[in-house]
């Protein structure tokens, strides 16, 4: 159904050009599906040209397949068939934050998947607690809108984010206090977000440990660094926050995030989703990897391609991501995540794989977009600052810069790495100078803003780091573990 109504009855996709481009009708699609199987009549079409790397999906480059070249926006690849009931936007993965349909099918859909969570993990009676960007940032209100559906509270929204005062800022306080009202006099109980600046989350301890001194720990949703925040914070108060359960997503769950929340006796689990999809996959209970996840198989297809990729030069088996289900915001056939994880099929025991859904991913990363904070961006535009923009204001080549996401004692960090054996600067000026170019951008003001207000980044005096092929890359993600 999608591919018909989304695809072949929508004269603006870009998959009905690259389907023509290939040679392949309706009917062709259908006897190959039923002929080979789903992935692997993907992987035929994925090596016949019909997929989307992640820059032109995001409309941030021509798609070009042999003598057809396409010049996209991001909004070409909406999904036609969809009625959206309010708008979000992405991360701002590859530069600008992009607006995206959002439906409440979809919410429903994963809904289900919550409480089937909750059940699989024990957490029906702990008190919930959000440490969530509130909108235009979607994760907060998604999230929020789950637990209304399955008739459970959210008792405390904490937002790490104060936004700019202008007009869109306005309009989704308006739509976040209109949605929290009217969830309220429908018996929803959803908190209104409160501020919470990533210096004060020792707030969020104190609520914590008060969970705990009830003798109910508390389940909280959080981006894995804002998670790392509140264990450390908790450590230096003193709090016992022990037996909470942290579900953290938005930028990888590394062995060094899960090592600080347990280290309070706490546990965490990995939550992988995508603005475009929404969830992708959700924790096991019986992993046998801290950062065990079901791929939702349901929604999503999905095939590996080898692909080289980031500062280290190294090949991956990149993920591509194709929709299922009628309601997704956009349609995808094999659009590349510039994701990679160990995917394996095996059979678990728990509730998902009961449903069928055995392929499980775990070591899920990024070679080339920064993920820090749960901000994502990549590297277009930071080139730009580490080539163009530094070396004017501060001197030097571009070989002098780099820009390094990192982990300092399991927190996130973007590093400024400048050569020891350069001149003077100020990291307070090198620092600004970053914030400064990124909100020059106003859809990347969010972004520039968090990082600013939760200290993210940083100035680093040593050598930058060089590939093996002697390349000194603008951009180099440190593969944490």
């Amino acid at each position: 159904m999608l591919l018909e109504g989304g695809v072949y009855a929508n004269p603006r996709s870009p998959y009905r050009r690259l389907l023509e481009a290939a040679g392949a009708e309706l009917g062709d699609i259908r006897n190959l599906i039923g002929e080979r199987g789903l992935e692997r009549a993907l992987a035929a079409l994925r090596d016949a040209g019909v997929y989307a790397a992640l820059e032109e999906f995001k409309g941030r480059k021509p798609l070009e397949r042999g003598d057809l070249s396409l010049q996209l926006d991001h909004s070409d690849f909406d999904n036609p068939m969809l009625g959206p009931h309010y708008w979000g936007k992405t991360g701002g993965s590859r530069g600008a934050r992009r607006r995206v349909p959002l439906d409440l099918g979809l919410l429903e859909h994963d809904a289900a998947h919550e409480a089937l969570f909750r059940s699989a993990f024990g957490l029906w009676e702990r008190p919930f607690a959000l440490l969530r960007v509130k909108p235009p940032a979607t994760s907060g209100i998604n999230n929020s809108l789950r637990q209304a559906k399955i008739g459970r509270r959210v008792d405390k929204w904490f937002n790490p984010y104060r936004p700019s005062r202008n007009l869109e800022a306005l309009t989704y306080w308006l739509f976040t206090t209109y949605t929290t009202s009217v969830g309220h006099f429908h018996g929803a109980r959803i908190a209104r977000p409160e501020h919470c600046p990533p210096d004060e989350v020792d707030r969020v301890a104190h609520w914590l440990a008060a969970r705990r001194r009830e003798g109910r720990p508390a389940f909280v949703d959080a981006p894995a660094g804002l998670g790392v925040r509140v264990c450390r914070a908790a450590d230096v108060c003193g709090l016992d926050i022990s037996d909470t359960f942290f579900r953290l997503g938005g930028e990888p769950l590394t062995r060094a995030k899960a090592d600080a929340v347990t280290a309070t006796g706490s546990r965490a689990v990995s939550a992988y989703s995508m603005v475009e999809v929404g969830r992708v996959a959700i924790a096991c209970p019986n992993g046998t990897a801290f950062d065990d996840t079901h791929f939702q198989a349901e929604k999503l297809a999905v095939i590996q391609r080898e692909k080289v990729v980031g500062s280290a030069e190294v090949r991956v088996g990149v993920l591509c991501y194709t929709t299922l289900l009628p309601f997704t915001p956009k349609v995808m056939i094999n659009v590349e995540s510039d994701d990679y994880a160990v995917l394996e099929h095996r059979s678990c025991g728990c509730p998902w794989d009961d449903l069928g859904l055995s392929l499980q991913l775990c070591d899920i990363r990024s070679h080339e977009k920064l993920t820090t904070e749960g901000m994502h961006f990549l590297g277009g535009d930071l080139m730009t600052l580490i080539e163009e923009v530094l070396p004017a204001r501060f001197g030097g080549d571009p070989t002098d810069y780099q820009l390094v996401e990192e982990e300092v004692e399991g927190l996130p960090k973007v590093s400024v790495v400048v050569r020891p054996g350069f001149g003077e600067v100020a990291e307070r000026d090198v620092v600004s100078a970053v914030i400064e170019f990124l909100r020059a951008k106003p859809a990347n003001r969010l972004m520039a803003d968090f990082w600013e207000q939760s200290g993210t980044v940083r100035l680093v005096r040593r050598e930058p780091h060089v590939t093996a092929a002697g390349k000194t890359p603008a951009l180099h993600v440190e593969r944490a573990t």
